[in-house]
């Protein structure tokens, strides 16, 4: 059976500091406006708080977060996969932690691998150490943080890999050509989908994001490019063009065959 379309929404928005209430409206509201069915909406890393160093004020745990409790209820509502990150804290550990929300109220968790030292984030979280692979339409999905979209090893594909990498962000506007080549870079070398998605406006440290969120194709076309404003934008991937893709040009069956072992950069904290 032919696997179909995938239909994803792009949420670009200007995040309130600190605020997990006021983002959880502004959200809600962007959601409820959407004028069309969707399969899956994605939001930017840390989206209740904004890309905050202040854990011991706002990570909520894990077992009653209200974020998630609200994740939960917009993804039955639109009967679509809800996903972003969120500050968490689970087990005494504090996570900036990537949450795939099912219609169901299920969900799949990744926790950010490359922790963002300029801003010492590895010394306040704890980093993951396995990326997960979730399927949505007959689609395969490699959902990651930021950070991670410099680091090639750790979003490599393979045969039968995934079919979508997807990057949620908080990339500041004075790095912004990086995050640009980066998302085309890695589309080419892994023959996916890529799509980067980043906040907008300052945030309560004064760094502006411009967003620039993007979709890529497979050869590195950039099909969905904004900057500086907020957008609310639903694309349609097209699985068809993918394998013809694959199948012309099928060079992910000659890359190097090797093993990462993440658990050897793992910090306690």
């Amino acid at each position: 059976m032919p696997v179909k379309n995938l239909k994803v929404t792009l949420i670009q928005a200007n995040l309130h500091w600190e605020d997990v209430d006021a983002n959880l409206i502004m959200f809600g509201e962007k959601i409820a406006g959407l004028k069309e069915a969707t399969d899956l909406i994605v939001l930017p890393e840390m989206f209740s708080t904004g890309f905050s160093m202040n854990v011991a004020k706002l990570a909520e745990p894990m077992n009653n977060s209200k974020a998630i409790k609200w994740m939960r209820k917009m993804a039955a509502g639109k009967n679509a996969v809800i996903t972003g990150s969120l500050m968490l804290e689970d087990g005494g550990a504090f996570y900036n932690r990537l949450i795939w929300m099912l219609p169901n109220g299920t969900f799949e968790q990744y926790d950010k691998r490359h922790l963002f030292s300029l801003s010492n984030e590895e010394k306040l979280y704890t980093p993951g150490n396995e990326r997960i692979m979730v399927e949505l339409k007959g689609w395969r999905v490699c959902p990651l943080v930021c950070y991670d979209l410099r680091f090639p090893v750790w979003s490599r594909n393979e045969p039968h890999g995934y079919d979508l990498l997807l990057y949620v962000a908080n990339w500041p506007e004075r790095r912004i050509y990086a995050w640009k080549q980066l998302l085309v870079a890695r589309a080419i070398e892994n023959q996916s989908y890529v799509i980067g998605l980043n906040r907008v406006g300052n945030d309560g440290n004064d760094i502006y994001h411009s967003g620039d969120s993007m979709v890529v194709d497979a050869l590195g076309n950039v099909l969905y490019h904004k900057q500086h404003d907020e957008d609310v934008f639903t694309t349609e991937l097209n699985y068809e063009e993918l394998e013809k893709t694959r199948k012309a040009l099928p060079f992910l069956k000659d890359a190097d065959s090797f093993i990462v072992n993440p658990k050897a950069k793992i910090q306690s904290h």
